[in-house]
């Protein structure tokens, strides 16, 4: 992959986390703020927890800081896979929003 194709994919993972909390806060009572800067996501929750995506250009990664620890995404082609086989991007963050916000929260690709 190329840098441009991985800047692009990125780009596209951020857009869908961000239209996700949008279609989150509409359809439902939780409030979750997200903030872009850059090539960073942050989420915050009412309880001022936090979950923090950014992208590591270097390496062609995406990295993901919740609660539950820090994970390394990498594209497989289709999906975002976590670089020691926890699972797909956004299986792995509607879990970690679950759980600091306490609602059952979903994030999509699809936004």
């Amino acid at each position: 992959m190329t840098d441009l194709e991985f800047l692009d994919r990125a780009e596209q993972l951020l857009l869908a986390v961000e239209q996700s909390a949008d279609r989150i806060n509409d359809t439902s009572d939780a409030d979750v703020d997200a903030q872009r800067v850059g090539g960073m996501v942050t989420l915050v929750f009412p309880n001022r927890s936090q979950i923090i995506i950014n992208l590591q250009k270097p390496l062609h990664e995406v990295w993901l800081a919740a609660k539950a620890g820090g994970f390394h995404f990498r594209l497989d082609g289709e999906q975002w896979q976590d670089t020691k086989g926890a699972g797909e991007f956004f299986e792995r963050l509607s879990t970690y929003a679950s759980e600091q916000s306490g609602l059952a929260l979903s994030f999509t690709a699809q936004g």
